[in-house]
Formats: C-alpha cells, structure tokens, sequence
C-alpha cells in the first residue's frame, strides 16, 4: 500500500497535466526544491510546500540529441530556475545548434500522446 503523501512525483505531474508549473519550497529554510521530494536535501525538514514556478530559468549547459533522417534531433539541457534548483529539460523553438549557454529561457507545459511534458522556449527579449 502506498502513502500518496509520500510521492510528490506524483503530484508534480498532477499539476503539470493542470498547466501547473509548481516547485516544492521547505517552509523553514525558503529553499526551493527540484526534483519533488518528501524532505528538503541537507536539513531532511519535511515541511515542504507546493508552490508556483515563475517558469523563468538560464541554460547551464546543452547537448544535441541525434535522430536518424527524416526525424530532426533535438536539445537537452540543465536549466538553472530562477527560484535556484537546476533540472535538465528539452528545448524547444531554438535550432539544436544555436542553443546558447547562459540563454534566458521560459517554461512551457506541452502534451505529448497525452503526457504532459515540461520543456523551455526562449523568453521573450532575448
């Protein structure tokens, strides 16, 4: 039997699939948290909360996936948010090849075969 309490994997898809960006943030220490998690790394307090993601983030390091013809490859990247966590993410809407480190991006929740996804677009002004 398992404690739905205690995967907040879960409940980060959850939010994801209600076009939610949402980041876990201990309540003592205001660290923010990625990936979801039942304690915060370092303290272990467990007074994590869920909350919005401004969705804004920088490109720390990128790599190109390639696909065989006729597919387009694709960019993997580490992001670091703006609330301090760093996830690794696709790119979307920057050409493989052009993908800068130190870009300026923002969060956009796609769905793909009914899956939501988390992936980064260029942030507008950049």
């Amino acid at each position: 039997m398992t404690d739905d309490s205690l995967r907040p994997d879960q409940d980060f898809d959850r939010f994801l699939a209600e076009g939610r960006f949402m980041l876990q943030r201990s309540r003592s220490s205001r660290r923010y948290v990625f990936p979801p998690r039942v304690a915060e790394p370092g303290t272990g307090a467990r007074d994590l909360e869920w909350v919005e993601a401004s969705g804004d983030a920088t490109v720390h390091s990128c790599t190109i996936v390639a696909q065989k013809p006729p597919a387009l490859g694709y960019s993997v990247a580490l992001v670091d948010l703006a609330e301090g966590p760093r996830m690794m993410t696709r790119l979307q809407g920057i050409p493989p090849r052009l993908a800068q480190i130190g870009e300026r991006v923002r969060a956009r929740i796609l769905s793909e075969g009914g899956v939501p996804l988390l992936v980064f677009e260029p942030a507008e002004g950049t």
